[in-house]
């Protein structure tokens, strides 16, 4: 019974959560600009919204797709990019885990190795993670918002240096776990380090740090290989999504904060606290763009449409569920 009541428990926190995100948000916006803003939009841009959100999925599809193989899993790249879907589809209900878990299922079920498909994707991850956490700070040197939002402060190269380290401490941390020689002593330094930390988050970092250390013996070619993909997608495929919203909202700023931003929202986003990120999404577009002058019906709006994107991902998951559910039906029959 405990068992059952704990992830409902879970649910019921990030819906919670959510909410009063976006009540916060909503409470901050004035609703007449805010309709206005949505009539002045060019919905146009929308279509290319979602092709950049489609994209995304079939580039980290085919990623996932070279990765399974170095697993001796062979899947079709169509069966990874409905099951990427068919979570898109099952985020909007369901918390993080759980929906991952319907992509691991379908992978598991083509493949019949739950164990390799599971390192597979939880190398992804956390691999795509870093990068975009990388691309993110690199984003935010080359840019230095404390300049432009506070053109008077002093010690203004504190954030580029601070990003300067970070990204130094990300590589070298990737480079120890990853590395076939340091790789054993850096996943155990690791696994000390989530002592202090409450047992389901430990156990939770320890599944994944028992999963990635899989990978320490494929070589740096290939980690090299999977890094620079996530990176270019990161800075053009999300960028391109990113630049789409911002023209469908009327939001001008420059490029370069569209690309830390996109990289902070994902990230953001892996954080198990709200519903399909809903929420932290708009209350980090609201709250940082309104230091560029962006008024917040117009961020809002774009975090609404950046939004529709995974609408729209969870309508192809739709079509993927039927499809292969009505093909199902007919090799039983």
């Amino acid at each position: 019974m405990a068992l059952r009541i704990r992830p409902l428990c879970k649910l019921l926190i990030r819906l919670s959560i959510t909410a009063a995100l976006l009540v916060w948000v909503f409470a901050r916006v004035d609703t007449e600009q805010f309709r206005q803003t949505v009539r002045a939009a060019k919905w146009q841009y929308l279509i290319g919204v979602w092709l950049s959100a489609a994209l995304f999925f079939l580039v980290q599809s085919a990623v996932m797709k070279w990765i399974l193989r170095k697993q001796d899993c062979e899947v079709g790249l169509h069966t990874i990019f409905g099951a990427s879907s068919i979570t898109a589809l099952y985020s909007l209900a369901l918390p993080g885990v759980l929906s991952t878990g319907v992509k691991w299922y379908i992978l598991k079920r083509s493949t019949g190795k739950g164990t390799n498909v599971l390192s597979g994707m939880l190398y992804n991850q956390v691999l795509l993670t870093g990068v975009m956490m990388a691309v993110g700070l690199a984003g935010l040197i080359v840019t230095n918002p404390a300049e432009s939002i506070f053109p008077h402060a002093q010690h203004r190269w504190l954030l580029p240096a601070l990003c300067s380290i970070l990204i130094v401490l990300l590589l070298l941390s990737f480079v120890l776990v990853l590395n076939e020689r340091t790789g054993g002593v850096a996943v155990r330094l690791l696994e000390a380090l989530l002592g202090p930390l409450p047992r389901a988050v430990r156990e939770k970092g320890q599944q994944v740090l028992a999963q990635i250390a899989v990978f320490q013996t494929v070589g740096l070619r290939f980690h090299l290989t999977v890094a620079l993909i996530d990176a270019v997608q990161s800075m053009l495929v999300n960028l391109l999504m990113y630049s789409f919203a911002a023209r469908a909202a009327g939001v001008v700023i420059p490029i370069g904060v569209l690309i830390w931003l996109g990289a902070l929202v994902f990230t953001l986003g892996r954080i198990p606290i709200s519903v399909a990120n809903l929420g932290v999404r708009e209350v980090t577009l609201v709250g940082l763009l309104a230091g560029y002058g962006v008024a917040e019906p117009a961020a809002l709006l774009m975090s609404m449409i950046l939004f529709s994107a995974v609408v729209f991902m969870a309508c192809v998951g739709v079509s993927y569920q039927l499809f292969w559910a009505a093909q199902f039906r007919r090799q039983t029959n």
